[in-house]
């Protein structure tokens, strides 16, 4: 390389790293702010400080917000690379890796199979009942849609084997997993949604009136409320296309359940994670799986929904609010597969008051 190239490719290089700040700074100053790279200046020089400072920059950068999404987008088509926590799939579809990792990598977990006996066993105490729902990941349905090595096969999740386990101690669980794979033969509608972790609004009705066939079976009566409902539709950004800060928005339909609120009072109460929260308490609102059980078993239901945290942090708070469990005849407790081995917190024993 000739002296006279170095020094364009020198000033390049110089112009494409100033610029970003220059511009950020310019930003800043026009809408009658300091720069922030000047609160450097005025912060001790520890560590947290400057840690938390820096992540601060990230978040309200121009540059990030505006450019990162795209080139995010570029390496996802260009090159095939959605990040750490994404796998890119067939035909548009995004997956999630610790989904895909509970399924092929070998067991190295915390059993819950204890924690939900000794959970069944309190409640049973104390006169309620216990329904364990698990809620298969996407990769179990429509692996296919992950690889194209899967085609014509079906998953045989581990899954499968705790719920024989938990049958066989006389625990009452609810198969999501024959039931959507029967849904997704007949070929109607998608059960999950392409760039997102979570179940699609007909497979969270789908799973209502299954999880309410067994509330009934179980002997819990039906409330007398007769619930409406519309059609409404929404755009969302699914949560697997926001970890890759890219450009990718979905539109759902959905059936919302007019004028649906819960009732702490209620006989039932269901503890979960996200997927009772989507559709639910975000957009479009009142059209989840919470919602949909309320009209299937006319009555309203009292819940508590973490996400994430199904696997213990909702037992914790259950235990902090005691009040919960009076006059309950069922606990429904939903969880997402992925989270038998990455839930938060694990499978702790968690005594209740």
């Amino acid at each position: 390389m000739t002296r006279r190239n170095q020094l364009l490719f020198i000033g390049f290089f110089l112009v494409v790293v100033s610029l970003p700040p220059l511009l950020q700074a310019g930003v800043e100053m026009a809408r009658g702010r300091r720069p922030q790279f000047l609160d450097l200046f005025f912060m001790p020089p520890v560590q947290p400080r400057l840690r938390a400072w820096e992540q601060d920059l990230e978040q309200t950068s121009m540059t990030a917000q505006e450019v990162r999404p795209w080139v995010q987008y570029l390496w996802q088509h260009a090159l095939g690379y959605a990040g750490e926590k994404v796998l890119i799939g067939r035909e548009g579809w995004l997956f999630y890796k610790p989904d895909e990792r509970y399924l092929v990598e070998p067991e190295a977990h915390e059993d819950p199979y204890l924690a939900i006996l000794d959970f069944r066993d309190q409640l049973a105490r104390q006169g309620t009942k216990l329904l364990v729902l698990p809620v298969p990941g996407k990769p179990s349905i429509y692996p296919e849609k992950l690889t194209w090595r899967a085609e014509g096969k079906q998953i045989q999740s581990r899954t499968l084997d705790l719920m024989r386990r938990l049958q066989e101690a006389g625990v009452k669980t609810v198969d999501l997993f024959g039931a959507f794979h029967n849904l997704r033969e007949a070929g109607k509608t998608a059960l999950y949604l392409r760039n997102d972790t979570h179940w699609s609004p007909p497979a969270a009705e789908a799973a209502a009136e299954i999880v309410a066939a067994c509330v009934r079976a179980l002997g819990v009566p039906e409330g007398g409320i007769t619930y409406q409902t519309r059609n409404v539709s929404s755009e969302r950004s699914g949560d697997i296309a926001k970890m890759m800060q890219a450009p990718a928005t979905e539109v759902v339909q959905a059936s919302q359940v007019i004028d649906y609120k819960d009732d702490p009072l209620s006989p039932v109460l269901v503890l979960g994670d996200s997927f009772l929260r989507i559709y639910q308490a975000d957009a479009p609102k009142s059209a989840g799986f919470i919602a949909h059980l309320a009209r299937a078993l006319r009555r309203p239901l009292a819940s508590i929904v973490n996400d994430g945290g199904a696997s213990t942090l909702v037992r914790q708070e259950l235990a902090r609010r005691p009040e919960l469990l009076r006059g309950k005849k069922l606990v429904i407790w939903e969880f997402v597969e992925r989270d038998i081995r990455f839930g938060t917190e694990g499978w702790k024993l968690v005594p209740l008051k």
